[in-house]
């Protein structure tokens, strides 16, 4: 339990979810019916709207070697993101994509695509924005190496040749949140001169433990919290980070040369 607790939360979280949630399903301990998406139990008024579905739908795998490989897969590349990316740098960064990618999954793969299960679409868009991270790292899928750059379609490829198309269609909603996550956060407000209306609140930042002052590990250096300012209509606090891939983003009030 210790080891535990020491994982990446929002990856462990799901994953241990998961794990428990269709060990005791396709054990027969409960009945998965009541967990997965069905659009007509959520939005009625016949009787009280059974919202827990648009959580419990992520935590159901394939039944089989799906129940050790789904979960696997789900881990491997959000816990690489929540603890190596570089955009999300700050406490609950994260936990702020993975509800909106899950939000687009809902979206698309339950409400249009009449989907019952969304882990595989999570996954595959973990494994979407890690490999828009990490273009060039060699991963290993079953038996072939590659560049991560090709996980994605690979996963999406697997899935067509066992399930299907329809299984593929709604696994590739994750492609689809994850793509359009990149587009709002960086390539719009980068390229297109957009504003970047996603972000991390206050209130989830202290959630994962984002106090003024506080120290945060990171692979590629440290990144420690700024603190509030005084006044309460300013800005959010601001950060300060160390090492490879840091950005100073403070400013002192300027000088010109030979000034005192």
């Amino acid at each position: 339990m210790d080891v535990f607790w020491t994982l990446p939360p929002v990856s462990r979280t799901i994953t241990a979810l998961a794990v428990v949630v269709s060990a005791l399903g396709y054990s027969g301990m409960i009945d998965l019916m009541n967990y997965v998406f069905i659009k007509e139990y959520i939005i009625t008024t016949q009787v009280v709207p059974q919202i827990w579905r648009l959580f419990t739908a992520f935590m159901i795998t394939k039944p089989k070697f799906g129940i050790l490989l789904d979960p696997y897969f789900l881990y491997q590349y959000g816990s690489g993101l929540e603890t190596e990316s570089s955009r999300f740098s700050q406490p609950g960064d994260f936990f702020v994509y993975t509800m909106f990618v899950g939000a687009v999954i809902v979206a698309i793969a339950g409400f249009f695509l009449n989907s019952y299960m969304f882990l595989q679409a999570l996954s595959l868009a973990f494994a979407y924005t890690y490999a828009q991270d990490n273009p060039s790292r060699q991963v290993s899928f079953f038996i072939i190496t590659f560049d991560a750059k090709y996980l994605p379609f690979s996963m999406l490829f697997l899935t067509f040749i066992i399930d299907g198309g329809d299984a593929a269609l709604s696994q590739a909603a994750g492609l689809v949140a994850a793509h359009l996550y990149d587009f709002l956060t960086r390539i719009w407000p980068t390229f297109g001169g957009g504003r970047n209306y996603i972000f991390t609140p206050i209130m989830v930042k202290r959630w994962f433990g984002g106090r003024a002052g506080n120290v945060q590990a990171r692979p590629y250096g440290t990144a420690q919290q700024g603190r509030q300012p005084a006044d309460a209509g300013a800005a959010r606090a601001t950060g300060r980070s160390t090492g490879f891939g840091g950005q100073w983003d403070g400013r002192g009030p300027g000088r010109r040369l030979g000034e005192q």
